[in-house]
This record gives structure tokens, sequence and C-alpha cells, in this order.
């Protein structure tokens, strides 16, 4: 239900107060679909003693949050919230680590699902994606609003988490709609009423207008969407650089992105709170190793290949650092993006306690499965030593062999890695 559509007394068949009447309603096919809570969610599903608890995921003494559910949120729990900070506003709250494992399980079986309805599925992150509906009517003899209200059941009762909808005629106003109602919602924005819609919100609301942009805006005096109106294209782009194309747009509730299945992630990263800020170079270079290996499995997983790393810090006092290299060519081994992260580490560890410490490679590469590399290559793509490994480990589990930087012993930095 949103403040846009018409809400109705209640279903004549079902009873149910939960209707939306919309004069676009049938009309409209691009969808935006976001699950409540997703990792919180997940949690109070599998723990349903905790069902009426306030519930944060994320590390217990440090780190962030990484997500809670809508009981913690009325507490002023928010995500990314230093994790102190949230246990002051919520000291009753349920901690419980993230577990990727399950979470990721869940995300693939909700898109499985999407994909059964249209092959135009766009996913954003693990628990949203965009869904373009629009021609599917006769296959599925239904409308499209009637599809996502089944799909929306289909996952509560399938998953045991919920979803909310957002449904429009652009990539731009579903997602706004998705958030208007939540959890459990369902909201449509039509063209009738966008650009009266848009006038008083927020400039914040628009899509790639963060802290910086919101603030240079206020100094010119504009403040909510409708702010924009009275300004021609070329006039926001001379201003504004190229957002200023968007913002012209995006006011007027204009978006002409169309729904990309094979949307690509820009990058992939690991990274972790270290249970106590360290100044060790040695904890930081195995800490940053077991990343390289997680990042490298991740990569493996998604057929990609970086051209680049880049080292993220985070000091004592939370100012964040980050140092970027390009590989000599584009990989996804461990070994080659541990050698030039340390390098990296290197030049930062001057004695500064760090709290948090990741890796992250990018841009990324569709990798080709018939390269092989040299038996000594460490710098591109998988050596016969990665390939091997992979496949004792795929048959014996990821204990099964590992390299020397694994037991935490710092190796020498020196020529091209032998087999070991």
């Amino acid at each position: 239900m949103t403040s846009v559509a018409k809400i109705t007394a209640e279903c004549p068949s079902c009873g149910s107060k939960r209707l939306v009447c919309h004069d676009e309603l049938h009309e409209l096919a691009l969808a935006h679909l976001d699950c409540d809570a997703f990792y919180a969610a997940i949690e109070k599903r599998d723990r349903p003693e905790w069902r009426e608890l306030p519930l944060i995921v994320g590390g217990r003494h440090r780190g962030v949050v990484a997500a809670c559910c809508y009981l913690a949120r009325a507490h002023g729990v928010r995500s990314a919230m230093p994790m102190f900070q949230a246990l002051k506003a919520c000291p009753d709250a349920i901690v419980v680590r993230p577990d990727m494992k399950r979470y990721r399980q869940a995300s693939e079986a909700f898109r499985a699902m999407m994909l059964k309805l249209t092959p135009l599925v766009e996913p954003l992150s693990i628990d949203e994606a965009y869904m373009d509906l629009g021609g599917t009517e006769a296959l599925h003899e239904t409308s499209t609003a009637a599809l996502l209200v089944q799909l929306a059941r289909e996952v509560e009762d399938t998953l045991g988490i919920t979803v909310s909808v957002g449904l429009s005629y652009n990539k731009f106003l579903a997602k706004i709609a998705s958030n208007l109602d939540k959890p459990r919602g369902f909201s449509v924005i039509g063209r009738a009423e966008a650009s009266a819609f848009l006038a008083d919100k927020p400039v914040e609301m628009l899509w790639g207008v963060g802290r910086a942009l919101q603030q240079r805006l206020a100094r010119d005096r504009i403040t909510r969407i409708g702010d924009l109106i009275p300004f021609d294209e070329q006039t926001l782009v001379a201003r504004y650089g190229k957002i200023g194309h968007s913002l012209y747009g995006f006011a007027r509730g204009q978006d002409e992105r169309s729904v990309n299945p094979e949307r690509e992630a820009k990058s992939l990263s690991s990274e972790i709170t270290l249970e106590r800020d360290t100044s060790d170079l040695e904890q930081l270079r195995t800490t940053l190793w077991k990343l390289c290996e997680t990042l490298s499995n991740r990569m493996k997983k998604a057929a990609v290949l970086g051209c680049g790393v880049t080292l993220k810090l985070k000091t004592a006092d939370f100012r964040l650092l980050t140092r970027s290299r390009r590989l000599d060519a584009p990989s996804r081994s461990a070994e080659a993006m541990f050698r030039t992260a340390e390098v990296l580490l290197e030049g930062e560890a001057d004695g500064r306690a760090f709290r948090l410490i990741g890796v992250g490679a990018s841009p990324l590469l569709a990798a080709d499965p018939l390269h092989q590399g040299e038996l000594f290559e460490a710098a591109s793509g998988d050596g016969p030593v990665d390939q091997v490994m992979d496949n004792i480990q795929e048959k014996f589990g990821t204990k099964a062999v590992i390299r020397g930087r694994g037991f935490g012993v710092s190796l020498q930095r020196q020529g091209p890695s032998k087999v070991e």
C-alpha cells in the first residue's frame, strides 16, 4: 500500500485490507523487489524464538551493523552504525554474526522464483532486483501486478521472508516505490502523478546524489526535487557535470535505463574488522592473505579476473584509507593479489593501529575458460598450481591442501612462486 495508490476498504473474497487501487495498476510492468531486513529475517526464520526480539547482525564487540530487524530500527539502530553505538541504543538486542552461506542460498532461491516469471531480472545485490514483466501477461494469463502479488506470497510461504514491491514505468521510480511502505509493502507510482509526487521530495532521493552533491545543490538553494524543474538540461550539465543529465531526467520522472539481466559487478572485495586494533605487520599480513584467498574463491565462482587490487584500511580512530595498484596481468590468483596488496600494506604500516583491513579486485573481466597460464605464473589467471589445489579442495574440502601462508607464516617476497 502507498500514499500514491488509492487504498480500498477490503477484499470481498478474503477480507484483507491490504488492497491497492490505481488507475495505471495493470498498465505498469517494471518492478523493484527488495527483501525486508534480509539478513535479520533469515536469522529470525531459523530461530523462531527470536521473532519478537530486536536483532542485529554483525560482530558482537567490534565492527559495524551489517543488518538489523525493524524492532532494532525502532530504537535507532541502522546499517553501517558502529556496533558500540547500536548496543548503546538497543542494549537488549540479540547480536549474531553473519552467515553468508545461508543468505546466499536464500538469495539464489529468490532469484530462481523471479526468473520463472521473466528472464529480464537484474540483481542489484543479494536481496534486491529489478524485473521487467512487459509482454508476459498473455503467457501467464494475468497482469504484472497480480504476478508480483503471487510472487511475494510465494517468497513468504517458501522462504519464510517478506519482500516489498515497487511498481512503476521505469527503474528510478520503481526503486523509490519499493521503499514507500516497508516492510511487506506494495507501492505504485504511475505516469500521471510522478512529477507531483517527486516535487516536494528531498534531492538525496535521486540516484547519484550523495552527501557532497547534496551540499553543493543546497548552496544553490536546491533542496527539493521540484527545485530542479526551472533549470534546463544544459544548465544542469554545465553546473554539475555529467550527473546533470540524470538530475534533469529524474526530476521529471524520466529514466531510459532498461533492465539488464547481464549486469556485471564492477568489483569484488573481502574485508574484516579485527577483534583488537593492531599495528603488528605480521598479523596484518596473515589476515590479508586469508582475505585474498576468500576473494580469489569468490572470483572463481563468478568466473572473473581482476585488473587491479585495492587495499582498504581503517585506523583505530575510524579514518578510512584506500590504496590501489594495477596487476601485471588480469588475475584471480590469491598469490598474485596478495603480493600486490602486501606492498601497499607495507607502505601504510608505519606504527599506526588498524581496526579493519580489506582487499578488493577491480575492474573485473570475464575469465577465459581456456586460459591455463604458465607453470610458475602467479600474476595472471590460474596457473596449474591453483587448478590442482582447486580440484583437491573441491573433492576433499578447503582444508585438504593450503599454501604455506595459510599457517600464518610470512614468506619473504621473491621471484615467481614455485610449486608448493
